[in-house]
């Protein structure tokens, strides 16, 4: 591409375009919904069922399977991923070299990275981070969440803001969570970590040892108050 002309770059462009067009066109006569076939790039091999829809600026990358059903929102990237039947990817969503089951919900924003495997039924909130982590049916993760190098069981539901920390500036350490567990918005899996089934963790808490079954786990500073107490001044 060195010392190519402008008029050598728009030539280039426009047959790309002119096959990514007709990828669009064939996609549409096979049922697939294209919302828009001038904004859509396929980078590799793409495989529809039916009844599935496809909005504006969407690139697909790679080996890319999408179920009966699947519903991709716009400005998404999908790259070397399988998405399972009735699940929908929101808008300004990334995944890559992931597996996600079938009726899950994904972002807006959302972020699956490679090595992700999601089960049925889940939802990912927006801004929610995913890597390594193998998430089972009837999961719940909430906005601003990251989930590294996790193993969810059944019904885990995970409040806004909480995050395993897998690195201890060394390796990489795995979080275990259990059957039914909550964790409270805000708080922080110090991993390696186990947390047992049926477990209740409080927001705000940062977790350093393994939590026990049925148990309710708080870790974070008692609140203090200071009464008729008076607030800085603002300089004039």
């Amino acid at each position: 591409m060195d010392n190519i002309t402008i008029t050598e770059a728009k030539k280039i462009a426009q047959k790309e375009r002119e096959v990514q067009l007709k990828k669009a066109y064939k996609l549409i006569a096979a049922g697939v919904v294209v919302r828009d076939p001038q904004r859509l790039d396929i980078r590799g091999t793409l495989v529809c069922g039916k009844g599935v829809e496809v909005d504006i600026n969407v690139v697909f990358e790679g080996d890319v399977l999408l179920e009966d059903g699947v519903i991709i929102g716009a400005n998404c990237i999908l790259r070397n991923c399988k998405i399972g039947k009735d699940t929908q990817i929101n808008p300004f969503s990334l995944v890559e070299e992931a597996i996600i089951g079938e009726k899950s919900f994904v972002g807006p924003y959302g972020r699956l990275r490679p090595g992700s495997r999601v089960g049925d039924n889940v939802q990912i909130g927006n801004f929610v981070e995913i890597k390594n982590a193998n998430i089972a049916s009837k999961c719940r993760i909430n906005h601003h969440s990251f989930v590294g190098d996790a193993d969810l069981a059944e019904n885990v539901t995970i409040g806004a803001g909480t995050i395993t920390c897998n690195h201890d500036g060394i390796g990489i350490n795995r979080t275990t969570i259990e059957d039914g567990a909550y964790i409270g918005s805000g708080c922080n899996l110090v991993a390696p970590l186990k947390v047992n089934a049926n477990s209740t963790i409080a927001s705000g808490s940062t977790i350093t040892e393994d939590v026990a079954g049925d148990t309710l786990t708080i870790a974070r500073s008692r609140q203090g108050n200071i009464k008729n107490w008076k607030g800085p001044k603002s300089r004039k």
